[in-house]
């Protein structure tokens, strides 16, 4: 299958992916381990999701059964854009300035995975992108489309940690890439010098609870953390500076996708406009945008919290 291997890696470049490789679809045990570590010590917080059933999360078979292959794929979105400095307005996470990556990755797997039915007759799958229960990061690496950093994102090579990952996995048996990208992090620590809350709490250990971007986006509470509060360093949705200060990114590139590039007040969002949101402008707003996630109540405690921060 060594011909479809590479037959299918080239159709995925061909798609807009930026990056394509293949693993084996196996238990990943070692990494199994460390997600039990990581739920047993509570510091993926209020994320309950993150505890279900975490073998499956482990093991591609199990979550389709017959799985014998993981397509894993990367996608730049990377565009030279920038935060203003403005203290009426607060800094937005660069995945989510355009169109939702969710939409865009499944439209470029559905077509690969049309692709991979067609040159393989009978073959069956399944498309993940972030909401699956699958190790996207360590899937990835497997792949050899980079390795896991310190901070804990993946970092390519070539584009740095500005990368959208995804996966197909079948039902087929594909030559798998025979070498992971070597950890390239070295004696660095950028990313645990410049986090503002100590977040990584050691080279590759994220506790999410003192996390800016797990604060603004994933924790529901209707009132912000105090100890965040003080250390949002003008965040309103997300938190990019573990991969700001990431030397491998210095190789980032522009994105040749264009519905990355950024929908209007959504790199430096203006404070008073999300305050003012009634639902019906917030789902105009952000339809079909990452930043949805948070939902308008979260937005707003954000934008007060921000507010809250800026006056001390």
């Amino acid at each position: 299958m060594a011909s479809h291997s590479e037959s299918i890696k080239r159709k995925a470049l061909e798609l807009g992916f930026h990056k394509a490789g293949i693993a084996r679809a196996e238990a990943l045990r070692d990494d199994e381990e460390r997600l039990r570590e990581w739920l047993a010590a509570g510091r993926h917080g209020a994320m309950g999701w993150m505890e279900r059933e975490p073998e499956k999360r482990a093991d591609p078979r199990l979550l389709f059964p017959g799985a014998r292959t993981v397509v894993a794929v990367a996608l730049n979105y990377y565009t030279p854009h920038a935060h203003e400095d403005d203290p009426a307005k607060g800094k937005v996470s660069r995945y989510a300035w355009g169109d939702d990556y969710h939409d865009v990755l499944k439209e470029k797997l559905r077509a690969l995975f049309d692709y991979v039915k067609a040159l393989i007759p009978g073959a069956d799958g399944k498309i993940c992108v972030d909401t699956a229960p699958i190790m996207d990061k360590a899937w990835a690496a497997r792949a050899g489309l980079g390795w896991i950093g310190k901070h804990s994102n993946l970092i390519t090579t070539d584009y740095g940690s500005w990368v959208f990952l995804g996966e197909l996995v079948l039902d087929v048996e594909l030559e798998p890439d025979a070498e992971p990208v070597p950890d390239h992090c070295g004696s660095c620590t950028a990313c645990l010098d410049a986090c503002p809350t100590g977040a990584i709490i050691a080279p590759y250990r994220v506790d999410s609870r003192k996390c800016l971007s797990y604060a603004t986006i994933e924790l529901r509470a209707p009132e912000f953390p105090e100890e965040i509060v003080e250390e949002l360093s003008g965040w309103l949705y997300g938190c990019d500076i573990c991969q700001d200060v990431c030397p491998w990114n210095r190789f980032q590139k522009p994105t040749g996708e264009r519905r990355f590039e950024p929908r209007d007040g959504n790199v430096t969002a203006d404070l008073d406009e999300i305050l003012s949101l009634t639902p019906e402008k917030y789902a105009e707003k952000f339809r079909r945008s990452a930043m949805k996630r948070t939902k308008l109540a979260g937005l707003q405690r954000n934008a007060e919290a921000l507010r809250k921060s800026r006056r001390k």
